[in-house]
């Protein structure tokens, strides 16, 4: 049986108790206080009422960072790895010159 710890979140006013592993309780307070700004932002907007909208338009910005963060990593990691395969080819080029 894994260990848990409960960890206390508040988020938009409310409190919360999290369940969670022993060594995430920094991981889900962090991400409570990201939820939190987040909520914090649109509630302010006053443009969405009622806490669970606010908390469905908050999860939908978050998720939308995170696959854009993911596809810029994804971009990222492929022009690495051509730059990888370019330079890898250019080493063994000069190996072959250098033999010769």
């Amino acid at each position: 049986m894994t260990d848990s710890v409960t960890v206390s979140v508040e988020i938009l006013g409310k409190p919360f108790q999290v369940s969670c592993g022993v060594g995430e309780a920094e991981q889900v307070t962090a991400a409570a206080r990201l939820l939190d700004a987040r909520m914090n932002e649109i509630h302010d907007t006053g443009k969405v009422l009622g806490f669970d909208r606010i908390a469905v338009m908050a999860a939908l910005n978050i998720a939308h960072d995170y696959l854009a963060s993911n596809a810029d990593l994804t971009r990222v990691s492929g022009a690495a790895g051509d730059k990888v395969a370019e330079l890898t080819d250019k080493v063994a080029q000069a190996l072959v010159e250098a033999e010769g």
